[in-house]
């Protein structure tokens, strides 16, 4: 088993109205060149889990974090207008929760994160703000919801 100490929060950066399957999903990535979905992990609008790829094989989500780290992915992330917004369902925040808490307590966890979080720091003042990030996706601030998904909230 792969020494995993990170999850990473994405989200598909597709319209909220337009539903995306997961094989769907898994073809999008193939077509990027990917060995199948790079995600681990795969939350639908109704809430339901999918899983993509085994735990034990190394991501395609994160570049330079894919080692050591596990990728969740949520549906959507696009309005209806195509552009970035949290556009995670009722279903979807909690299955995210409950996700996250599992492979946490799983793996002993030691960061979630979104994975804008992981732009590099530009100017080097030891904090990526919005300016920096390479990209808004998960379209949410996951460090306001670390607390309440591993249960120190």
């Amino acid at each position: 088993m792969r020494e995993i100490d990170t999850i990473v929060v994405h989200c598909t950066a597709t319209r909220a109205d337009v539903p995306l399957s997961p094989h769907a999903l898994d073809a999008m990535h193939r077509r990027r060149g990917f060995d199948g979905c790079g995600y681990h992990y795969y939350i639908r609008r109704d809430g339901q889990i999918c899983s993509m790829r085994p735990v034990e094989r190394t991501g395609a989500h994160a570049r330079g974090f894919n080692a050591k780290s596990i990728g969740i992915a949520y549906e959507g992330g696009l309005d209806a207008g195509g552009r970035a917004a949290d556009t995670r369902t009722p279903q979807q925040r909690h299955a995210l929760c409950v996700l996250v808490r599992v492979l946490a307590k799983d793996y002993g966890i030691k960061r979630v994160v979104g994975h804008r979080d992981l732009s590099p720091d530009l100017d080097g003042d030891g904090t990526v703000e919005p300016h920096e990030w390479t990209k808004q996706c998960p379209c949410f601030d996951v460090s306001r919801e670390v607390p309440e998904w591993l249960g120190k909230a």
